[in-house]
This record gives structure tokens, sequence and C-alpha cells, in this order.
């Protein structure tokens, strides 16, 4: 997995790119808005929505699969005054927005924040309605990326992404297999009034915080052995998984705020939720964190019990799982659910193997 910004420029165009951002600032700051200027993307944690996680497109999607493309297309310009309703990645956004006007409050000058990008295959005839249904909600995106069909992956790296939240489970397999952190967003069945003060995010631990070596022994060996397993390396970190560097950067920006003596009031609060037993294996996923020098705020412990009640207690903005039985779980009480999918629990469900297709001759 990458790491939170590569930067593998040479000194001579990094100098010319830092003269070119000096420009632009200046000439922002000569522009009189009330509207603040984006961060430098090299400095900040870059948030990647697709247009169906941030809104709800149902109804449009609808038409784009019954009746093509050139409909679809038409009933966006025909209603591109009409605002578009929230989608499960909404909640999200706007606790990122909150943390970024805190951050701004301490450091008035500083340019580590979170950038939200809007990455869509729509095409840019549907770009007004995308427009003004942001401008609606008072929602700070000023960087696009509209691929007018194409699949928008190749982009990513390009916008230096952190994280790349979608409804399509296959652009989310591709930016995983090319180092990016990414999951499926899920719209929970009921809706949970959730915190307009603080970032909260949950994740699960192997195959999303870790990689899936020890839930490989789990799936293949059984508990006994996993159990034995991980006190036997209790004192070996795990291999990162694909949402490290996600909770890497979120760490980051806590910091920030623990630098200004603000850490009870910190607007970003991170929690693991793991099917893990603390006793007989929950060592080696802390002692893990610590060789990161990662910080998690709070660790929850189920010993396979269901995930759902406890996330309805933690209310996230959003939640990390690999495994699409405890995104089920947690959708119907009302949690806003990202699917990664990742490692060997891609197949089973509820513990089976799932029947793999044969590969084509």
């Amino acid at each position: 997995m990458s790491e939170i910004k590569p930067n593998d420029k040479g000194s001579s165009e990094e100098s010319a790119e830092e003269q070119d951002w000096a420009a632009a600032k200046a000439a922002f700051d000569n522009l009189k808005s009330n509207k603040p200027r984006p961060p430098k993307p090299k400095n900040a944690v870059t948030i990647a929505v697709s247009s169906r996680t941030l809104f709800n497109m149902k109804a449009e999607r609808k038409i784009f699969e019954e009746e093509g493309l050139e409909k679809y297309v038409a009933f966006q310009q025909e209603h591109e005054n009409e605002p578009l309703k929230p989608g499960p990645a909404f909640p999200f956004v706007k606790a990122l927005m909150n943390v970024n006007t805190q951050l701004r409050e301490l450091y008035p000058d500083n340019e580590e924040l979170f950038d939200i990008v809007l990455m869509t295959n729509n095409h840019a005839q549907v770009g007004v309605r995308l427009i003004n249904s942001i401008n609606h909600y008072d929602l700070t995106i000023e960087r696009f990326c509209m691929t007018g069909g194409k699949s928008p992956i190749g982009y990513l790296k390009a916008y230096l992404t952190n994280l790349y939240l979608s409804k399509s489970a296959d652009k989310v397999i591709q930016a995983i297999d090319e180092g990016i952190a990414a999951a499926t967003m899920f719209t929970p069945d009921t809706e949970q009034e959730l915190s307009n003060t603080q970032l909260r995010v949950a994740f699960d631990g192997d195959a999303v915080l870790f990689s899936d070596e020890s839930e490989i022994i789990v799936k293949q060996h059984g508990l006994d052995s996993f159990f034995e397993h991980e006190k036997h390396f209790e004192n070996k970190p795990l291999a990162q998984g694909p949402l490290k560097c996600f909770l890497e950067a979120l760490g980051k920006l806590q910091r920030k705020f623990y630098a200004k003596n603000e850490r009870l009031n910190c607007p970003i609060r991170t929690f693991l939720v793991t099917a893990r037993s603390a006793a007989s294996s929950g060592a080696r996923v802390l002692k893990t964190l610590r060789s990161w020098g990662l910080e998690i705020d709070e660790a929850l412990f189920l010993a396979g019990a269901p995930k759902g009640p406890l996330l309805q207690k933690i209310r996230p903005h959003i939640f990390f799982d690999d495994q699409m039985f405890h995104i089920e779980g947690a959708t119907e009480l009302g949690t806003i659910s990202a699917h990664v999918p990742y490692g060997i629990g891609q197949k089973y469900h509820k513990g089976k193997l799932i029947e793999q297709p044969k590969k084509k001759e």
C-alpha cells in the first residue's frame, strides 16, 4: 500500500510546483471570498467520492440502466435546478468539513486539511446539476473529475487520493489493486442522528487495517489454531491492510489538535470494532498499532458477537469491514457502512465457503 503522500519528484520539479502554488495562492488571496481556499494536494488528506455515494441517484441510475445514456443525460439537464438528495457519504463529507473548520481556527494558514474530490464517470453535461447540488448544501468541493463514461480509477493517484468511496465494487477492487484505500458504500435501512461536532470512523481489524494473514488461519485451520498462531506471533506486527494508510492520515490530523492541548476536544474519533477475542488474540492487534506509532481511541473486541448493536451506540459516520454479513448487519440497524473487498473473507459468507465461478479456459 502507498504511503500517506508519495513524492518521487525531482527538486527542480518540486521548486516549479511550489512557485505555481505560491502564485495561485496570491491570486486567490486577492479575490475577496468567504470560501476557504482549497489546500495544496500534497499536504491534504484527499477523499475522493463518487456522485452516487455523495448523492442519492437511484432514480437517475434506473433511467440510465433502463433507457440508456442519452435519456439519462437529458433527464439530468432537465432537472439540473433540482438539488439531488443526500447519499450515504453525505454525512461523512459534512463531518470532514467540520474538522477543517476547527483546524483552520487553530492553524489559520494550515494546509493539512481534508480535501474532498468528486470522482465520477458522469459526463460533463451532468456537471451542472452536481455543482448546483453541492452549492445548495454549501459543501466545500472544488475539485471534480468527470470522465464521461470511462473509469476514473486511473486519475486517483494523480489526485493523490488517500481514500476512494464508490458504489461500484469493481472500481473499488481496481483502486485497492492500485494500492489506494477504497471501499464500496451502502445506504443504511434506517437513518440515525449523527454527531455534528465530531467525525467518527469505525474500522474492522483483519483485512481492513491489517492484512488477512490471521484470517486465513481461522478460515483454513479453525479458531484453536488461530489462537495458538496469534499467541506465538504476539510480538510480530501484522502486515498492513488496505485502510491502514487512511487511519495513519486521520492520526496525523488528530495530532495537530493534541499539539494545541485539544485532545479532549478533538473532532476526530476512531474505533476498532473487531470480532477477535481480547484475551485470546487481542494483544497482537494492539501491539501492531503501537509498532506503527498509531493510536485508536476505542477498541471493542466482540469475540464473535454481532457488530450492529455496538455500532448503533457508536453511531459512526462510516464503518469499514471486509465481510458482507457484518456490513448487512450494520446497515439493518442504521449504520452507514463501507465494504472493503479484500482478502480471503471474500470467498466466504457467514463462515461458509462461497462456490467460486470456474475460470474460463
